[in-house]
């Protein structure tokens, strides 16, 4: 007899602009979430790791994926300290890795972020240093691990950001552009205007006011059934120690085999 054991849950919040969540929700439950939680700024969910990887993967709403670590408390500026260096950080980075923080939230203990992120900061590497005599230097650009802190009252969510750079940059735009629409932004409008049924049913796309083509481009990639971050190199969790490559190959030889049947039934 084979052994059968259920694959790990985890917890997500997948952050989103005001007025989509409810979009969001459904997309996520779509791909696979568990106990979805709508709130004003986003979504809360549980899955597995390949739900967390569809989500970084398909989402065309989510602004980023963040794979939750903890709860912990953080009424000081030492006990957020304490709370960070206790988590078990060489299990995400290398030694000799790199890393930013993204901090957001204010207490009457805490009432700057730039701080708050320095601290979370300084239990990280601090703990590196004491355990292996180096420590992980700080890159805010391209960091091997990108760590998301949320500070609501005497609480702090504690998470690492699957993502990397924001889920609604989708790696199409050689030149930035003046006040562009925001892809997942122009995906919630087509959606809200089913245009996949319309697609599906033979239906045309106008834009009359056409800048720089997002929602058209938008509108194709979800005709086409084309994962929204299938050719992006920079996603976070490429680089981070948990990740699992195996199971990542695998979604995205999916994604690229359906984006080639889309492709096929596309006017």
């Amino acid at each position: 007899l084979l052994s059968m054991t259920a694959s790990p849950s985890y917890n997500f919040f997948a952050p989103t602009p005001r007025g989509i969540a409810s979009l969001l929700a459904e997309e996520l439950r779509q791909l696979g979430a568990l106990e979805v939680d709508e709130q004003r700024a986003g979504v809360g969910f549980q899955g597995s790791l390949e739900v967390g990887y569809r989500a970084c993967l398909w989402s065309r709403l989510a602004s980023r994926v963040l794979l939750v670590l903890e709860d912990a408390p953080a009424s000081t500026s030492d006990e957020l300290y304490e709370s960070v260096s206790s988590l078990r950080w060489d299990e995400h980075l290398r030694p000799t890795g790199t890393l930013a923080v993204n901090f957001n939230g204010t207490s009457p203990n805490l009432r700057h972020t730039h701080f708050g992120a320095l601290r979370v900061k300084d239990a990280i590497v601090d703990g590196f240093r004491e355990r292996n005599g180096t420590r992980p230097s700080v890159d805010v650009e391209a960091p091997d691990l990108r760590v998301d802190v949320h500070l609501h009252g005497v609480l702090a969510t504690i998470s690492i950001d699957l993502s990397g750079r924001p889920l609604h940059r989708r790696g199409y735009r050689a030149q930035p552009v003046d006040a562009p629409l925001r892809e997942n932004l122009a995906a919630a409008v087509l959606m809200r205007g089913d245009w996949t049924q319309v697609a599906a049913g033979g239906g045309p796309l106008v834009d009359l006011m056409c800048g720089s083509g997002t929602l058209l481009i938008e509108g194709a990639w979800m005709a086409a059934d084309r994962a929204p971050a299938m050719e992006r190199p920079d996603l976070g969790l490429l680089r981070w120690m948990g990740h699992d490559q195996r199971l990542w190959n695998g979604l995205i030889k999916e994604a690229r085999e359906r984006y080639r049947q889309g492709l096929e039934t596309l006017p």
